[in-house]
């Protein structure tokens, strides 16, 4: 039984892919049971590039700067949050730093999670191997289950 589902989401439609997964999860595993959900979002890059012509300069993010990115965040998990709490869910929301695979496998600990639900944005090949895969870090890393859903595939053009 899964008492604690931890979800990391990057904001974006491919990062909520699991999202239906976990509200079925918790629509079923509800009844009668207490269930938490742990939304976390992990801000990865502490710098951002500003480009002047030809030349560009990686600038640390001021102080300011990185409380409005964690007010977005944290902003964005209330909105998921608010969602699985009308489907009887307790959620917690957290913001991390740093390492996605590393922060969501200390959130996973430190929260004492028993299952982890996230998506993977389907890189293969060349993309794989230069961004590497958030997804499989913490598939390799967890000792815990992790529940890992793709991306639907998008409908063919006509």
């Amino acid at each position: 039984m899964f008492d604690r589902i931890l979800v990391p989401l990057d904001g974006s439609k491919v990062g909520e892919s699991a999202l239906p997964s976990v509200k079925a999860l918790v629509t079923k595993l509800v009844l009668g049971h207490k269930i938490e959900v742990v939304l976390i979002q992990v801000v990865s890059s502490l710098m951002h590039y500003v480009i002047a012509g030809e030349a560009s300069a990686q600038i640390p993010y001021t102080p300011h700067e990185l409380d409005m990115i964690e007010k977005d965040a944290r902003g964005y998990l209330g909105r998921v949050a608010d969602e699985l709490t009308k489907l009887g869910a307790t959620v917690q929301v957290r913001v991390a730093t740093g390492n996605p695979a590393e922060a969501i496998i200390k959130a996973a600990e430190d929260t004492k999670s028993d299952l982890i639900a996230m998506s993977t944005h389907g890189r293969s090949g060349l993309r794989k191997w230069a961004f590497g895969s958030v997804a499989e870090k913490v598939l390799q890393s967890a000792n815990i289950p992790v529940l890992m859903v793709r991306n639907p595939a998008p409908p063919p053009k006509p």
